[in-house]
């Protein structure tokens, strides 16, 4: 009874905050007609030069990188804090990663326009990538939220760009291929921003970049040896979905599919909690459960009740993630040869919330979902958000999504030069279309222009600071190694 309670206040609070923000929108609408969002841009270039955006020098006050981490460290499970650091100590690349807080509090102080958008707020390289569209086309996409939040539009670029940078001279490429390839990425944003510019609300609505479109736009780059690897590699991420996570997380046990353990990465409820609690707690999550699922349309909630939830485990996902709390729930159809994982994972104040404000959302799970389907053109079925009791009795939210419904990613150790170019064209496409959708696309478009001046200067950003990431990173790996920050490696 106090569980059903808890969830009916929590239902009612989360539909008031949302119809407050609702009204809070709808009272702001301001329509801008196409000479007023070009005038907005020039009057921006003028007050912010584009030769501007070059500038990184770390002020004096600088906030340590490892103080940042080291607070972090306090929101998150204590036990898998250590496992975070062992992933980020791997490679300068992987420190920035984990590292949005970091950027954040950097970028917070870099010229903007004063042009906002939704913001990914985490826009490095390995958070594009390929998934399936409800309609079962591979869409490649802008696919982690965490951090997402309205902002100044030239955050998620930056990031995007210096990671090009970092993710270039992990592979030792030379300094006129890393330039190349990061300028090339910001070209294509520009270049993209200007074409969503001259489109109408539909079509910037509707544009997306499927697997098709993506072989035609870069396949003659690829290369005729390049490109049968690619067509091959989006084969395979076709069968990464909720059956082979079936087939390699689960096994029988007492004649029921279970969450097989592989402790500290998943651990499921039976190892968490003592079996005397145990009933209590799983009834809980299948009540939460249904809260989750009110968050959904009514054709979505219907499918999902054909569903019965049978376990959960807490799994340790990424690298900037670890650490947070993140559940995997196994639920199953009308057989074994039904199943469905979903991942809830916990969504906490966005790293740029201290400098762009707060969510308008009370729930910060509901903050995920909605900066999702405000930026990607195709999301998940199953997305929704939901307030949860933890094990240690503390309130968190969440939100809810398909684990593996295809999955297509990079790997950084194996780009070349051209390939390193390419894919960072294909995130700067995806991200301009994200923020065309949400923003002032003709006002960032006139703001950018049609000369280079912008693609250079982020450039040179992008370089310094994937120098200002390698001190950073020696000063996170004498950290670790003096004992300052814990760290284990190799999970």
């Amino acid at each position: 009874m106090a569980t059903r309670h808890i969830v009916d206040t929590v239902e009612k609070k989360a539909a008031a905050d949302e119809e407050r923000s609702d009204a809070a929108v709808a009272l702001k609408v301001n329509h801008v007609n196409r000479h007023q969002g070009t005038e907005r841009g020039k009057t921006a270039r003028r007050a912010v030069p584009r030769s501007s955006h070059a500038i990184w020098v770390a002020p004096p006050d600088r906030k340590s990188p490892v103080a940042i981490l080291a607070e972090q460290a306090t929101t998150r499970e204590p036990d898998l804090v250590p496992i975070r650091h062992g992933r980020m100590l791997v490679s300068p690349f992987t420190f920035y990663r984990g590292a949005a807080a970091i950027i954040a509090a950097d970028l917070a102080g870099t010229p903007t326009t004063g042009l906002r958008v939704q913001l990914c707020g985490d826009a490095h390289l390995l958070n594009f990538g390929g998934y399936a569209s409800p309609e079962r086309d591979l869409v490649f996409d802008v696919n982690d939220f965490d951090e997402t939040l309205p902002g100044p539009w030239e955050w998620d670029i930056k990031r995007l760009a210096a990671s090009i940078d970092v993710a270039a001279r992990g592979r030792d490429f030379t300094e006129v291929q890393t330039r190349q390839a990061v300028e090339a990425t910001v070209r294509q944003y520009r270049e993209a921003m200007r074409h969503f510019a001259e489109l109408t609300e539909l079509e910037v609505w509707y544009a997306h970049l499927n697997e098709a479109l993506f072989l035609e736009r870069f396949h003659a780059e690829l290369g005729t040896k390049k490109a049968p690897n690619l067509e091959r590699t989006l084969e395979k991420a076709r069968t990464k979905d909720s059956m082979k996570a079936f087939s390699k997380l689960t096994a029988v046990v007492d004649g029921q599919p279970r969450i097989v353990a592989d402790p500290p990465l998943i651990v499921p409820i039976r190892d968490l909690v003592d079996a005397a609690a145990r009933p209590d707690f799983e009834a809980e999550i299948k009540t939460i459960f249904r809260q989750y699922r009110r968050t959904l349309q009514g054709d979505r909630r219907h499918l999902l009740e054909q569903y019965e939830l049978v376990d959960a485990a807490r799994k340790v996902v990424g690298v900037g993630s670890v650490g947070t709390r993140c559940w995997v729930v196994l639920l199953m159809g009308r057989d074994d040869s039904d199943p469905l994982f979903l991942q809830m994972k916990e969504a906490q104040d966005s790293v740029l919330a201290p400098y762009a404000g707060k969510s308008r959302f009370s729930n910060q799970g509901q903050r995920v979902v909605e900066g999702q389907r405000f930026m990607q053109a195709s999301s998940d079925i199953f997305l929704g958000w939901i307030r949860m009791t933890g094990l240690d009795g503390n309130q968190r939210d969440f939100y809810v999504r398909q684990l593996w419904d295809w999955k297509l990613g990079v790997d950084p150790s194996n780009l070349t030069p051209g390939n390193l170019s390419v894919y960072g064209r294909a995130c700067a496409w995806t991200l301009a279309r994200a923020h065309a959708r949400s923003g002032d696309r003709i006002a960032i478009a006139s703001y950018l222009g049609n000369s280079s001046v912008f693609d250079q200067a982020v450039t040179d950003f992008a370089a310094a600071y994937a120098d200002q990431n390698e001190r950073d990173y020696e000063e996170f790996a004498q950290a670790v190694k003096d004992g300052v920050l814990p760290a284990e490696t190799g999970l």
